[in-house]
């Protein structure tokens, strides 16, 4: 695909937090109808839909859409960001018109939760559920042991990365932490699997957002200023945190990174802005490294020494992230948003002059990644 052919022209989130009175359907929903209000559109306007877990046609008629494409692709966090990349296709291709991306998850009042999970007789299941880990923070934080003990990197430098991102979503009324943090109030917080403690870990919320995809032409035409895809990557390694081929790399993030910034015909130097799915505050560690911004086991003193805050060289999680903003247990849509607020200069934290925005995602522990470059210029 050319880059800049497609474009994202309506972008909205639903009320983050606790949202009891609302299922995971009715999240889809309200940000899909969001979406369209803010880019001028209607539902009579879409012609393509995507959703992960939940069925997109089931969505598509609870909306009233009868759609010629849809996308059901479910690869964890990062799905929304193969579903923008999957949605420039089809339009660049003329299979649709107007592609709604959509996310509604109940993670923190679980309503209405689609079944996920994994069964007895998965990987997962019979390969490492055996051994003791469980959940989240007793299984994708454990590489980080090893990580540590290669590099040298911190406890200190780890704590740095929620407290740096707290800088980011002070006073903002939609981030679950809005308060600014320290590095010793993050290692005086509660320990939850050696050696992450509670700020280290993830807000967990119920919310949703959706993102409004159409051709560059259409977009001229409408209502907010065109944020641009340019370039896009996906790539995959063992679907076991047991068997990455290196537990201290995220080597699919390198590769998804790798084709998108080569789609988009950019160089680092060029990106104003990041976005670093993390879930736990080692994975922007992870990605600083990976996407080549930095050294082997220099990422944890570049983000201590406040590059990655406010007033900061490389702008990174300007929303406060998965640690400080929100965690749906899908977070890879909100990571889309922020990028989209900054290019359009809607951000809480606005940073200024920015052209260029990239969003790494991952899903399912380092299992799988995607990479979009958006920008507000037309290449």
């Amino acid at each position: 695909m050319k880059p800049g052919t497609v474009a994202v022209v309506g972008a909205a989130e639903t009320e983050l937090g606790a949202l009891p009175h609302m299922s995971e359907s009715d999240l889809h929903v309200d940000a899909a109808l969001r979406a369209l209000d803010d880019a001028g559109l209607t539902l009579a306007d879409v012609d393509g839909v995507t959703s992960a877990v939940h069925s997109p046609v089931d969505i598509a008629h609870q909306l009233g859409i009868r759609p010629n494409w849809f996308d059901g692709t479910s690869v964890g966090g990062c799905s929304f960001l193969v579903h923008v990349a999957h949605a420039a296709e089809a339009i660049a291709a003329g299979h649709a018109q107007t592609v709604l991306v959509l996310h509604g998850e109940s993670r923190r009042s679980a309503v209405g939760r689609a079944p996920r999970g994994h069964t007895a007789d998965s990987a997962f299941g019979q390969f490492e559920a055996p051994f003791g880990v469980y959940g989240p923070p007793t299984l994708f934080t454990l590489p980080f042991l090893r990580y540590m003990h290669e590099t040298g990197t911190t406890a200190d430098q780890l704590a740095a990365v929620p407290a740096r991102q707290s800088e980011w979503a002070h006073g903002n009324p939609r981030a679950s932490r809005n308060s600014r943090f320290t590095v010793q109030d993050v290692l005086d917080s509660r320990m939850i699997a050696y050696p992450f403690h509670k700020l280290e870990c993830c807000v967990v919320t119920d919310g949703g957002g959706a993102l409004v995809v159409t051709s560059a032409e259409r977009a001229r035409d409408l209502r907010q200023q065109p944020v641009y895809l340019l370039g896009s990557g996906q790539a995959a390694d063992s679907p076991l945190v047991s068997q990455m081929p290196d537990l201290t790399r995220a080597e699919a993030f390198e590769r998804s990174s790798r084709s998108a910034f080569v789609e988009a015909g950019i160089h680092r130097k060029d990106i104003d802005h990041l976005m670093l799915y993390d879930a736990f505050a080692h994975l922007p560690i992870y990605g600083l490294e990976a996407l080549g911004f930095v050294g082997r086991g220099e990422a944890g003193a570049f983000i201590a020494e406040g590059n990655t805050a406010p007033g900061g060289q490389l702008p990174v999680n300007t929303n406060g992230g998965g640690l400080c903003y929100t965690h749906t247990g899908m977070y890879g849509m909100f990571a889309i948003q922020e990028s989209v607020r900054q290019l359009r200069k809607q951000a809480y934290a606005q940073v200024a002059d920015v052209e260029l925005s990239v969003v790494q995602g991952v899903g399912h522990f380092f299992t799988e990644a995607a990479t979009l470059v958006l920008s507000n210029q037309l290449p």
